[in-house]
């Protein structure tokens, strides 16, 4: 399959309501400048995981951020160590104020999914009171 001509049919809107639509490519052969500006020419932005399992691949000049942590441990009260949750919020507030290399604010979507599901809601509560705090 052409993956460009997959990119060029997913719908900019339904509705009026318009789409930001987000690329869950979870093998290394995605990690690569071409991709990456595959995925920008369209406007679409790359999971950034954080996982054991699959890459992570990041796109400082993306729109948005779209951020999958999925190490979440269960014997955490909180899912995830003190550090990472602390550089996790760092980075986000980073690219939510635009610090760089775009100029300008973002959103920046974080999600906790991962196989300590029952840590998922300490964890996103951890992350929110380093937001507020």
């Amino acid at each position: 399959m052409d993956f460009e001509a997959f990119l060029a049919l997913l719908p900019a809107a339904v509705g009026d309501r318009p789409l930001r639509h987000v690329l869950d490519v979870r093998h290394e052969s995605f990690a690569t400048p071409h991709y990456l500006a595959l995925a920008r020419r369209h406007g679409y932005v790359t999971v950034h995981t954080d996982s054991p399992k699959f890459p992570a691949i990041a796109d400082a000049d993306a729109p948005f951020a779209y951020l999958r942590l999925m190490r979440s441990e269960a014997h955490r009260a909180s899912g995830y160590p003190r550090e990472a949750l602390d550089a996790w919020a760092a980075g986000a507030q980073a690219w939510a104020r635009g610090d760089a290399p775009l100029p300008g604010p973002r959103d920046v979507f974080v999600f906790f999914i991962n196989g300590a599901k029952e840590r998922a809601p300490a964890a996103a509560l951890e992350l929110i009171r380093r937001f507020s705090g």
